[in-house]
Order: C-alpha cells, then sequence, then structure tokens
C-alpha cells in the first residue's frame, strides 16, 4: 500500500517540476538572452521523465517516476527585426528563445491533468488503506 503512495508522490514532484519549467519557459518567452548568462541565448526547457528503478525497492512491484530537465537546442531560435534593440545584431535582429506559447499551454495543462490524476490515485490508495483498517479492527 504504501509502494502506491511512493509511487504517485515521485509522480506528482515529476509533474510539479514540469509546471515549473513551463512557467519560466513563459516567463522568458521575450528575453533576449538567458538571464543566468547574461550573453548566451536563452534556449526552452524540456522535462523528460523515465522509470526510477533506484529509489525504490526493486523486489516489489512497480517503480516511482524520475524527471530531467533538458535544454532544447535543437529547434531553431527566432529572430525578429529590431535595429533599435539593444541586443540586435549587425543585421538589426534580435535573438529570442525558441519558445512556442500554444505548446507551453498545452504542456501545461496536460502536467495539470497527470498532477490531478495522481492526486486521485493518492486518495483512493488512502481509501483503500482506510477500509482495510477498518475491516481488520
Amino acid at each position: 500500500m504504501l509502494k502506491g503512495i511512493d509511487i504517485s508522490t515521485s509522480a506528482l514532484v515529476a509533474q510539479r517540476q514540469r509546471m515549473n519549467t513551463i512557467a519560466g519557459n513563459i516567463a522568458a518567452v521575450n528575453v533576449s538572452h538567458d538571464p543566468a548568462s547574461g550573453e548566451e541565448p536563452f534556449y526552452r526547457r524540456m522535462v523528460t521523465f523515465q522509470a526510477d528503478t533506484e529509489s525504490l525497492d526493486q523486489n516489489a512491484s512497480g517503480t516511482g517516476v524520475k524527471y530531467h530537465v533538458e535544454i532544447d537546442t535543437d529547434t531553431p531560435l527566432r529572430k525578429t527585426y529590431d535595429p533599435g534593440h539593444r541586443h540586435a545584431d549587425q543585421d538589426g535582429n534580435v535573438t529570442y528563445p525558441n519558445i512556442d506559447l500554444v505548446t507551453e499551454f498545452v504542456n501545461a495543462l496536460e502536467a495539470g491533468r497527470a498532477y490531478e490524476a495522481n492526486i486521485s490515485a493518492l486518495d483512493i490508495t488512502k481509501e483503500m488503506f482506510s477500509t482495510s483498517l477498518r475491516i481488520l479492527a
């Protein structure tokens, strides 16, 4: 029973990180340089998931979720003509992140639904645990 709680909890943590990453992408959609480095362009961040077979007991069934934040350098950066901008190149183009707001909002909706599904799984596990204790008592 506690294994189910551990699995759902790891999934909740992973989805929370995904939402934080999406929020950071949305906040940086119109920055011309990465605030952390100052000179490098900001690239879209993505969260990838995989089964976490290391932190949970492998003898029992089920695995948790492990996440990793990756930087999307495959998608080209956006260029906008704005010769008056302080970060414009010699041709008057400003480089902006490779972030598509529609994609980010869809990903946020998906992450929210996955978070809700894991909350429901936790509630069901809690109800099963409570019912089991009531039967045994």
